[in-house]
């Protein structure tokens, strides 16, 4: 089921996020005697917003590639250019440009893509050129950075974690399972993500106890979703239609093949609107597919391709097994379990012990607000179930540093993880086992040797503790700043886990204004934010956080460690 609604003229709050070093590398590519940059990225991932930012308050000239006036010669530039002009007096009139930005420069005309590449070439103008990647790029363009006229930055989707703060930013916090949908059904699309919470900002519910709001129900067919979906909707044939409609109305099982036609298959996967995983199930590829093909498919012919109601029971039955098994094999990694999160995203009830064993899957991987929110789906229809009361109990724990609660501490593990692993000998096995001997003998090299085994099984919270304790165990600094940095990264993932390990990091050799600075940028203040509260210049700024990544061994902000609780950003 989806309904149908237009949120192109709501607009939301949507801060810049997540890209401060890239804003830093664009601004300088302005200055001085360099002549620009290339940004080029998946659809949706910020790449204008990111030129757009770094340009800010200066005099830029603007041009952009459209798939209307892909065969207008100098369609892009018309507004600067008068309405005859040839290729070497275009280049003469544009050349007294200070700066360009080009953008959708995959769109561009060949007339437009050869006159930027001549601007590059005599390099009066410096120019920013933005493209997006799959879609095929005019030659004259690639020949940028490929002929090295000018670099090129690469921007991958932006990091779950700074994606999460824009959609709070948005629409304030979400629980987990919300924030895990849209980011799933966005694909690191930020344009489609912003739609589709605009489209579902009416529907959120509180979450009780927890300030959160939370988003069950049917996906919105915005402007967006229709957009992303059209290559799906324009297959007219009618064997290929009837065979996207039995995927669709099978999800989120896999459908039966021996129903599907395995020409039609092929034609459709070569397309790219299908994939087949390694055992051979097909799957529509993009979550919105589904969606929108059973939105557009009759009562009738819904009725007959859907799923019988026991089907996804005994589905859900198998993937609480397998989940079981993994944990008794102590392999958490990440595994595909599509029925649970489906019965979830449709507002369906969930049954109490497969919610328990989910919650406690998620919290064995540190993903402790995802842990308390599968307990909480097994509690609304099980309000007394004891095993999602526990793991409630037990993912509100971890977020308390030195306060496990008596529960926990029946695990021997807990022990370890305390920092009292003389408690836990003999009662433990494998990796666990090897975790308390090597923090009984402070042993740094086994104890990250240790954390490398935990991070590969899938246990990202014990792997960032076991790191942490070997910076306190590491007698090389260099060591230790290796620890420190690989426990920061890990448990950033942890969303907001605070046990007594990780609230024992510290942040280093650093000066106390090098300490105040390193703390607002882990809280996700900008440079241009954290001077303004210091009142700093912004390149002073910068210069503190370059030696505080040298001092700390971290590449960039992502992996800069921070105390305890850090404050929360405030916009300045």
């Amino acid at each position: 089921m989806t309904y149908e609604r237009d949120a192109t003229t709501l607009e939301l709050p949507w801060p810049f996020a997540g890209r401060e070093d890239e804003r830093e590398l664009v601004r300088r590519s302005l200055t001085g005697v360099r002549r620009g940059i290339v940004v080029t990225g998946p659809a949706g991932c910020g790449k204008t917003r990111l030129v757009t930012e770094a340009i800010r308050g200066t005099d830029c000239a603007r041009a952009a590639g459209t798939p209307e006036s892909r065969t207008v010669p100098f369609a892009a530039f018309a507004h600067l250019l008068p309405e005859s002009v040839t290729l070497h007096r275009a280049v003469r009139l544009l050349s007294g440009v200070r700066t360009l930005l080009v953008d959708d420069a995959h769109l561009l005309d060949g007339a437009s893509a050869a006159l930027v590449h001549q601007l590059a070439v005599h390099g009066r103008t410096r120019l920013l050129v933005v493209a997006t990647d799959g879609p095929p790029v005019p030659a004259a363009v690639s020949r940028l950075w490929t002929g090295e006229l000018l670099p090129r930055l690469a921007l991958e989707p932006l990091p779950e974690e700074e994606t999460g703060r824009l959609l709070t930013a948005g629409a304030g916090p979400l629980d987990a399972l919300t924030l895990n949908r849209l980011l799933r059904l966005s694909r690191g699309d930020l344009r489609l993500l912003r739609d589709l919470l605009g489209a579902v900002r009416g529907q959120l519910t509180p979450v009780p106890d927890t300030g959160e709001r939370a988003w069950r129900g049917p996906v919105p067919l915005t402007a967006a979703v229709r957009e992303r979906t059209a290559p799906v909707l324009r297959r007219t044939c009618p064997l290929e239609r009837e065979t996207l409609d039995r995927i669709a109305f099978a999800e989120p099982l896999p459908p039966d093949l021996d129903t599907l036609d395995l020409g039609v298959l092929e034609g459709l996967e070569s397309d790219g609107l299908i994939e087949v995983d390694d055992r051979g199930a097909v799957r529509l590829a993009h979550p919105l597919y589904g969606p929108v093909l059973r939105a557009a498919a009759g009562r009738l012919r819904a009725r007959r391709l859907a799923r019988a109601p026991q089907e996804y029971a005994a589905a859900l039955d198998a993937e609480c097994s397998a989940l079981t098994r993994r944990i008794d094999r102590a392999d958490v990694r990440t595994t595909a379990t599509p029925v649970g999160e489906w019965q979830v995203a449709e507002g369906g009830p969930l049954p109490a012990g497969y919610a328990a064993v989910r919650a406690h899957y998620a919290r064995l991987r540190g993903e402790v607000r995802e842990a308390a929110a599968w307990a909480r789906e097994g509690l609304r229809s099980n309000p007394g179930d004891a095993s999602c009361l526990a793991e409630l109990h037990r993912a509100a724990a971890v977020d308390s540093p030195g306060d496990l609660g008596p529960e926990t501490l029946t695990d021997p593990y807990d022990a370890v993880r305390l920092g009292a692993p003389e408690k836990a000998i003999g009662r433990l096995d494998g990796v666990f086992a090897r975790h308390a001997d090597a923090l009984t003998r402070a042993d740094g090299q086994d104890l990250d040797e240790v954390a490398g085994e935990l991070e590969r099984r899938g246990f990202l919270l014990f792997a960032a503790e076991a790191h942490a304790q070997a910076v306190r165990a590491h007698r090389d600094p260099r060591a230790a700043r290796h620890s420190r940095t690989r426990a920061v990264a890990l448990a950033r993932r942890c969303q907001g886990a605070g046990t007594p390990a990780l609230s024992g990091l510290v942040l280093g050799e650093l000066t106390a204004r090098q300490r105040q600075i390193v703390t607002l940028a882990a809280a996700g203040l900008t440079n241009r934010q954290i001077a303004e509260r210091l009142t700093l210049s912004v390149r002073t700024v910068g210069n503190h956080l370059y030696s505080a990544y040298a001092r700390l061994g971290a590449s960039d902000r992502g992996a800069l460690p921070w105390p305890a609780r850090v404050p929360q950003a405030q916009p300045a």
